[in-house]
């Protein structure tokens, strides 16, 4: 199985960064607090977010970092940056 993102879904994993990032910085978290919370690097933290880098992860890394940000897996998926620019 390749670890390669699909084209298809290429944009998604962008998506989902920037909205993971942004609920970061709206909680006042460093990168490394929320690696630290979601028991992952900050390095694989900072690559998930970096929207010029797509990077796919685990279910059971999107509930470690939906669980250190508080918010449901599911709402992370549904949610779009730009839902969360204003005040970032």
């Amino acid at each position: 199985m390749s670890k390669e993102v699909e084209f298809c879904n290429r944009d998604r994993f962008i998506e989902l960064g920037l909205t993971i990032a942004a609920l970061r910085k709206m909680r006042g978290m460093s990168q490394e607090e929320l690696a630290r919370r979601a028991n992952i690097s900050r390095s694989h933290l900072s690559s998930i977010e970096a929207p010029n880098i797509v990077r796919s992860f685990s279910v059971e890394v999107l509930y470690n970092l939906a669980d250190a940000l508080s918010v449901q897996p599911g709402d992370l998926l549904n949610a779009t940056y730009d839902c969360f620019k204003v005040g970032v």
